[in-house]
């Protein structure tokens, strides 16, 4: 007989990379309960675990928020298969600008180091490439929705709400480091001011909404240059749950 091999909450933080604080997070939720526990009370995980963890992973990483994540797994026509090709499609085009990218940087690189002029249709076309990634988290229907918006706001409109956000951001980040607590009045209207702001650009759509929150959080750097790091979206977000509470 095959003794089937069972992890503790530890053993799988480890081997996956995954913390601790987020699998019981998982479990608190109902999303991925261990399928035994020890006599002791441990938490222990089996293969099907693993298995669940991975479509819960490949579904993040494809955008889906966590209550989403669970709505989907909980469907009985849920189909795992198909989860895996949306994510090597994702991948796949994730992996193909990034060759092009290497590729067009390793040839300035090497004109660079020859001291050769580099033409600036050269750089050009890298910047291009460098913003085509933007592909890899927004679809062609929500791309073509983002530009719809944005005919409709006119620049006018477009230019003022880019003028608001460093004087919000700048708002929100003094009732941090304030030590304002999140639920607070005066962040949960700083919190709607920001959600109004990102409304106007997304129209609302919430399925927009997560692949900007996507590209950020996989692109922290984007985000940094606008002044916005981990801790003040974490923040904002808690100010967000008040404001739709």
């Amino acid at each position: 007989m095959i003794e089937r091999k069972l992890w503790k909450v530890g053993e799988l933080a480890k081997e996956t990379g995954i913390t601790v604080r987020t699998l019981h997070h998982y479990d608190q939720i109902g999303l991925l309960s261990p399928s035994q526990h020890s006599e002791s009370g441990h938490r222990l995980y089996a293969e099907t675990d693993i298995t669940r963890l991975q479509q819960i992973m490949s579904l993040k990483q494809l955008g889906f928020a966590l209550d989403k994540v669970k709505e989907l797994m909980a469907n009985p026509n849920f189909n795992p298969i198909q989860v895996i090709e949306l994510h090597l499609e994702s991948l796949e085009e994730h992996i193909r600008l990034e060759r092009e990218m290497y590729s067009r940087l390793e040839g300035i690189y090497h004109m660079l180091r020859r001291r050769q002029d580099v033409k600036t249709d050269e750089f050009i076309k890298l910047i291009e490439v460098m913003n085509m990634d933007v592909n890899a988290y927004f679809t062609k229907e929500q791309l073509e929705k983002l530009n719809k918006r944005a005919e409709l706001l006119g620049q006018e409109a477009i230019k003022d709400a880019e003028n608001e956000w460093p004087g919000l951001i700048a708002k929100v980040r003094t009732e941090l480091e304030k030590g304002t607590p999140p639920e607070s009045p005066v962040v949960v209207e700083l919190a709607k001011r920001w959600q109004e702001l990102v409304g106007m650009f997304t129209g609302g759509d919430p399925e927009i909404t997560q692949s900007a929150e996507r590209l950020y959080r996989e692109n922290p750097d984007q985000a940094t240059q606008f002044g916005i790091d981990k801790e003040l979206w974490l923040y904002v977000k808690k100010a967000m749950a008040k404001v739709n509470a």
